[in-house]
């Protein structure tokens, strides 16, 4: 597995290109543990919010056969509509470096969606806002990907605050789990 963690090396890793290293250390992980604890590769999924959620996205995306299915939750899908003060540091602006944007955002990369997906996304999200959903969930459309659903949560911000939404999207999790895999 890659060692980075979030230091000076982890930064200029994914300088540029968000995600490619990261899948690769899910893959080395995945490795790991099919050729050390006796686990069925066709048995591995993956979920993730936030930054997991494009991890999530980004997975399954460019690299179809890591993982039997996955659960995207609070999606990043395309950083040119996220938060620059923060990609700034990392893919510069849109503006200014669109290679970065487009080689980092799981929107351009949808078509590889060969497993199944849940995509769970709260309305009133102040982070990663809901069109980021609505764009990755018309692109699938466009993309005729049949094998993904969508939860909305309509009442939750980014970090959910009812406890039924949390149930809700668990059991949905679950649910996914006990599908495929």
């Amino acid at each position: 597995m890659h060692q980075f963690g979030y230091g000076r090396d982890w930064r200029t890793s994914i300088y540029r290109h968000m995600g490619k290293v990261e899948v690769e250390d899910m893959r080395d992980g995945v490795n790991w543990i099919v050729e050390n604890a006796n686990v069925d590769p066709k048995r591995v999924g993956t979920y993730g919010g936030s930054y997991g959620g494009f991890l999530t996205l980004m997975s399954m995306f460019t690299d179809p056969t890591l993982f039997e299915s996955g659960s995207a939750i609070r999606l990043v899908s395309d950083w040119a509509y996220y938060n620059h003060g923060y990609t700034s540091n990392i893919l510069n602006t849109p503006e200014d470096d669109a290679i970065a944007y487009e080689r980092s955002s799981p929107i351009y990369f949808a078509q590889g969606l060969a497993k199944p997906l849940l995509i769970n996304a709260p309305m009133v999200d102040d982070n990663v806002f809901f069109e980021d959903t609505v764009r990755l969930v018309q692109r699938l459309i466009e993309l005729e990907k049949q094998d993904f659903e969508t939860a909305i949560y309509p009442v939750e911000p980014h970090g959910f605050v009812q406890p039924s939404s949390w149930l809700n999207e668990y059991r949905r999790i679950y649910k996914l789990f006990e599908n495929t895999l």
